[in-house]
């Protein structure tokens, strides 16, 4: 067995052979699945496949034998779409590898070398992936809303993040934060207790049945997260008429605003590297207004010199980046053990 661990499937011999062209690999996990793109440095992303299977975790932490599974097939068919000749880089961007990427630091290089002939891996926790997408390689900061909510910011010199903790511990402002607190109103108000909604009552009924059966409904759930953050959007259509549920959305705007200026250098202020931007990603945009006016007005209020723009692009498109950027040598980004990890072979 290679010292690295066995990664490569049995099922084929040999090694995948590309044509000419350098080809860049990347790879977006996540608690949906896999997303893979494969392109090259000059021209991005060529085409891409996906697989809705998570990556497992284990008391190791990410499987990397269970991530190659999974790729090898994928890579494979994308490489007979594209006609991509060789794969030189390969970026790898994925959740929870801040605190659970330790096997794929260990094995995971060499194993991409070994299938692919990569001779760059980037593995990447996947909120620095988002960064780049929505970002590119400027100073700044971004927030990532979705279930979850972690900030994450660099000078270009270090990385920074905020929250983060999971829904138990943190995740301020993220969609299992507002629903949390959407059902808690709920919950008020069916018991009679001051700071009750009546609408998120309703809504809650609407969702999930009578109130005393909802704890038994979701305490037992692995998913408890995302069942959370299921409500989410209720409050949001409630909150024009309702001013608990408005009220929810303002301190999730302010959670935000708060996790986005701990990590923006210099408080947002120009630096020596240029202008601080900042973007906000993340399915929690789909909530509209009834969030978006007011986390505006919060980052306007907390972060007044930074520039506030618009995502270029999702951590798949930001791994692409990645890719291209290393594959050029133009990678400007800091590199850390917990965020963003480059191994270059010499052979």
């Amino acid at each position: 067995m290679h010292p690295d661990g066995d990664l490569t499937p049995r099922a084929r011999q040999g090694v995948l052979k590309f044509p000419r062209e350098h080809g860049v690999l990347a790879v977006d996990s996540g608690g949906s699945g896999l997303r893979v793109a494969l392109g090259t440095a000059g021209r991005g992303a060529l085409a891409q496949r996906s697989s809705a299977v998570p990556v497992r975790t284990g008391g190791r932490g990410i499987d990397p034998a269970h991530l190659m599974e999974q790729l090898v097939p994928l890579v494979s068919a994308l490489a007979a779409e594209t006609g991509i000749e060789r794969l030189e880089t390969a970026v790898v961007g994925a959740a929870g590898f801040s605190t659970l990427g330790d096997s794929l630091r260990a094995t995971l290089p060499s194993a991409l070398a070994r299938e692919f002939g990569v001779r760059t891996t980037a593995l990447a926790a996947d909120a620095v992936t988002a960064y780049v997408g929505a970002l590119g390689q400027r100073p700044g900061a971004v927030l990532c809303a979705g279930t979850g909510l972690i900030a994450v910011g660099t000078d270009l010199r270090a990385w920074r993040r905020a929250d983060g903790w999971g829904h138990l511990l943190g995740d301020c402002g993220g969609g299992a934060w507002i629903g949390r607190a959407g059902l808690e109103a709920a919950l008020r108000a069916h018991d009679g207790r001051s700071g009750g909604s009546a609408a998120l009552l309703a809504g809650a009924q609407e969702q999930f049945g009578p109130m005393p059966g909802l704890p038994g409904r979701l305490y037992p759930r692995p998913d408890r997260a995302a069942v959370l953050a299921s409500f989410a959007p209720k409050v949001a259509e409630c909150a024009p008429g309702d001013p608990v549920a408005a009220a929810i959305l303002r301190a999730a705007a302010r959670h935000m605003a708060d996790s986005a200026a701990a990590v923006c250098p210099a408080g947002g202020k120009p630096s020596a590297d240029g202008a601080a931007y900042v973007a906000v990603t993340g399915g929690l945009l789909k909530m509209g207004d009834p969030l978006l006016v007011p986390l505006d007005e919060e980052l306007a209020r907390r972060l007044p010199d930074a520039r506030r723009v618009p995502a270029e692009g999702d951590p798949l498109h930001g791994a692409v980046r990645v890719g291209a950027a290393l594959a050029t040598d133009a990678l400007i980004l800091p590199g850390d053990q917990t965020m963003m990890y480059v191994v270059k072979h010499t052979t």
